[in-house]
């Protein structure tokens, strides 16, 4: 199959062309998984209008971005903390997994050293999971997330395989779920050590941003060779296409259209699933919600 590069055309000519031609579209391997960060705009609305929208299986709340040095907090850029426990509930209610994510496009996080794996480990576990202990507080209140998400993009690799073990050991029945969102290139600079270990169900590829092996940079050429290496490398594990409606929106600023993703996703990247394809991330609700691109994706993911 030949690949091509993203054009620039308009998302309603694209949507009109996609919908008029899948009757005779190539079948691939579908989950209907979609999964979305939410968390960075206040204009995407609460967690549980996007869990009500009935197109995610999984919402990532993102980020918990300050961790390592003693102190621990997350930035839900404008979301009131009131409510949002109640809504990781309602969504868990609808059989939606909410994950909280940890790291994100700051500077304000780092491992250095083992003793502090450990304890941010602790406190993910007492303040965002299914521990309890006196004096750490809970910003959800009794609410528990499903599991820790590692979107590691600042700062040294060190000590996220031990901080991915130690949280693991902390539920003894069955472990804490555990998902990573890394960059494209194989093997991430910062994740690599940590997805070794074995421990986590599911990678999300970011194929979008500034790496050579974005869509917006290597075209869908770039996106499949980087693919088929990492389903190939983690054959046990669920591996996701991360993609961007609009690039203007991802955190690393970089400028593309919700056309370009729409097209080449159904005619070049879809077909290219494996046997270990978990379904579709999306970043993020705010930029899902203004050009409805998860309406769309959601009958093919």
């Amino acid at each position: 199959m030949a690949f091509r590069r993203p054009l620039a055309l308009h998302p309603l000519v694209i949507a009109f062309v996609l919908v008029s031609c899948l009757a005779g579209a190539a079948t691939a391997k579908q989950t209907g998984q979609l999964t979305v960060f939410w968390g960075r705009n206040a204009g995407e609305g609460t967690l549980r209008e996007a869990c009500d929208t009935g197109l995610y299986s999984t919402v990532v709340i993102s980020f918990y971005s300050v961790f390592g040095h003693g102190r621990y907090w997350g930035d839900l850029s404008g979301h009131p903390l009131a409510g949002v426990g109640a809504d990781i509930k309602h969504c868990q209610s609808r059989n939606i997994l909410v994950l909280l994510s940890i790291g994100g496009p700051r500077n304000g996080y780092s491992l250095p050293s083992s003793a502090s794996a450990t304890a941010v480990a602790d406190n993910l576990w007492n303040a965002h999971l299914g521990g309890r202990r006196n004096g750490v507080y809970r910003p959800f209140g009794d609410a528990a997330v499903d599991g820790i998400d590692f979107y590691i993009d600042q700062g040294a690799p060190d000590h996220y395989d031990e901080l991915a073990s130690r949280l693991d050991g902390h539920n003894r029945r069955k472990g804490v779920r555990l998902t990573a969102t890394p960059r494209c290139g194989l093997p991430d600079p910062r994740l690599g050590a940590a997805l070794r270990t074995g421990l986590f169900e599911r990678i999300h590829v970011r194929f979008y941003g500034n790496d050579s092996c974005s869509l917006g940079k290597g075209g869908t050429y770039g996106v499949v060779e980087q693919w088929e290496k990492w389903t190939a490398a983690f054959p046990r594990t669920l591996v996701y296409l991360g993609l961007a409606p609009a690039e203007s929106g991802v955190p690393e600023g970089a400028q593309g259209t919700v056309a370009v993703y729409l097209k080449y996703l159904y005619y070049d990247l879809l077909p290219k699933k494996a046997n270990n394809y978990g379904g579709v991330m999306v970043w993020d609700r705010f930029t899902d919600k203004k050009t409805r691109w998860s309406s769309v994706v959601s009958g093919w993911a």
